[in-house]
């Protein structure tokens, strides 16, 4: 109770606070709750990620200073042409979705991509010297790099084309504008 004046002289004058729930979520005002359970597993995933970077690094030690530096390939064949396919389907995806203007056509680019300069890598750095490596260097520096470039263009276009998402509070919880399902 707080002691006003009023047109008729001093009066005491009740003032109600809105319960918590709503003053939480009045403008300006940060939400308190606490983290949603798919967030804190997502920064132990995130974590577990940078760990497994790091455990890398010696690894790669251990690889480039146990392994002979020629060996036997039982299935080499098989391995370049099953990376090739990998390849064609990741392209075949991509285009298809572009076609159809999917905008996740952005998945797509980026295995295509990351496989394509898989190739390049693997192509230059298992040719023999001569002509076979310099055939390998033309067709990375030619055609497989710049259409990684191309597809990682094209993966970045998708993921900026989708990134910022307005929210706003609906029925007890926060639903995005564009109608998807509820974040939390």
């Amino acid at each position: 109770m707080v002691t006003g004046v009023t047109p008729l002289g001093p009066r005491k004058i009740a003032i109600r606070r809105p319960p918590l729930s709503a003053r939480n979520s009045a403008p300006g005002r940060r939400r308190t709750a606490s983290p949603a359970p798919w967030q804190t597993r997502g920064r132990w995933v995130g974590w577990g990620f940078v760990g497994s970077a790091m455990a890398l690094v010696p690894w790669m030690w251990v690889l480039a200073t146990t392994m002979p530096s020629t060996t036997v390939v039982s299935n080499w064949s098989a391995a370049w042409v099953g990376l090739d396919a990998m390849e064609a389907v990741a392209l075949l995806g991509t285009g298809v979705l572009l076609l159809r203007r999917d905008p996740r056509y952005g998945l797509g680019a980026a295995v295509a991509g990351t496989l394509l300069a898989v190739d390049a890598w693997f192509d230059v750095t298992t040719a023999t010297p001569g002509p076979e490596r310099t055939m390998a260097i033309a067709l990375a520096a030619g055609l497989e790099l710049p259409l990684a470039v191309l597809c990682a263009a094209l993966g970045a276009r998708a993921l900026r084309a989708r990134a910022p998402m307005i929210d706003h509070e609906m029925k007890g919880g926060w639903q995005s504008l564009e109608g998807s399902a509820s974040d939390g």
